[in-house]
């Protein structure tokens, strides 16, 4: 993975989505190697000495988890398996056939909102019997809810409502962890979600400004064929809960405007459970860290 840069006069390399077997910039045709070197450049065998050799793509950090490739920009950060703690482990579990699995569907959802405002409203569950009626009552018991840190993940657990009362069929012998929902919030911007099946969602963040972000949502089936189950579900969940904490965090962003807001305590209960704030305080502490290092 590199930087969209060529190393000649700084122009864009690539835009949209494809593939090619060497990336040729379009400014002044100078073409590089898929592993970054540099190949040719019109006329530079004429320039003696021309440190052809020397020159190569600005590389990424970059990681595989689970067929997801991840990049980071600090390549001082420690790897993924140590800031997420057993996540990789787990989430294998939950979804033994995510090496299978392709993407089948993307919804992508405006925010007017910071990326922290919408992240926050999705790392607690103390709003969810109030606002989201079809998941408290139809997917999870919001009485078991419970969110704690693992490293920089958030783990989310509970228990199911009435499986039999599902809108789709499980089969609850197929696996260890078929009728359960879990989810996996990976600090800053990105989240694994598998609901009662094994089926696998994801949400990531792409923060546009101080008052905008882009939620992406993908669906995944094994080979990416057709599913009328999980297009149903992501319809179910575009026409609930996404559209629910829509108006939520956007109610909050205008808020955060206003005069007459005194920020009051977070809600913090000893014993952890739905109505506890504590995986807020986390998720601010995340940030003071990130903003202290920087």
């Amino acid at each position: 993975t590199f930087y969209n840069v060529c190393q000649h006069r700084a122009h864009e390399l690539v835009s949209g989505s494809g593939n090619s077997s060497l990336v040729v910039c379009p400014y002044h045709a100078w073409t590089y190697e898929l592993d970054g070197r540099l190949r040719a450049g019109p006329n530079i065998r004429s320039v003696p000495n021309f440190p052809k050799s020397e020159i190569c793509l600005t590389g990424v950090r970059t990681e595989v988890f689970h067929g997801f490739i991840f990049v980071n920009l600090d390549d001082d950060a420690a790897p993924m398996d140590a800031w997420f703690p057993g996540v990789r482990e787990e989430l294998g579990a939950f979804v033994p056939q995510i090496d299978a699995l392709k993407p089948l569907e993307w919804v992508e959802i405006p925010e007017r909102c910071n990326w922290k405002v919408s992240i926050e409203n999705y790392s607690e569950c103390y709003h969810c019997s109030l606002n989201h009626k079809t998941f408290a009552t139809g997917v999870v018991k919001p009485e078991t809810y419970d969110i704690q840190p693992q490293g920089h993940c958030l783990r989310h657990t509970t228990e199911c409502q009435n499986l039999d009362s599902m809108t789709y069929p499980i089969d609850l012998d197929s696996n260890e962890h078929p009728g359960e929902y879990s989810s996996w919030f990976l600090w800053p911007t990105f989240s694994f979600q598998v609901y009662p099946g094994n089926v696998l969602n994801t949400y990531h963040w792409r923060p546009h400004g101080p008052a905008s972000c882009t939620v992406w949502r993908g669906w995944y089936t094994e080979g990416g064929v057709e599913s009328e189950v999980i297009r149903k579900l992501a319809v179910q969940d575009r026409e609930t809960t996404v559209e629910e904490d829509n108006h939520l965090v956007e109610s909050v962003q205008r808020g955060l405007k206003s005069k007459g807001y005194v920020p009051g305590p977070l809600v913090l209960d000893p014993s952890s459970g739905v109505n506890s704030e504590h995986s807020i305080r986390a998720l601010q502490q995340w940030m003071r860290d990130g903003v202290d290092e920087g």
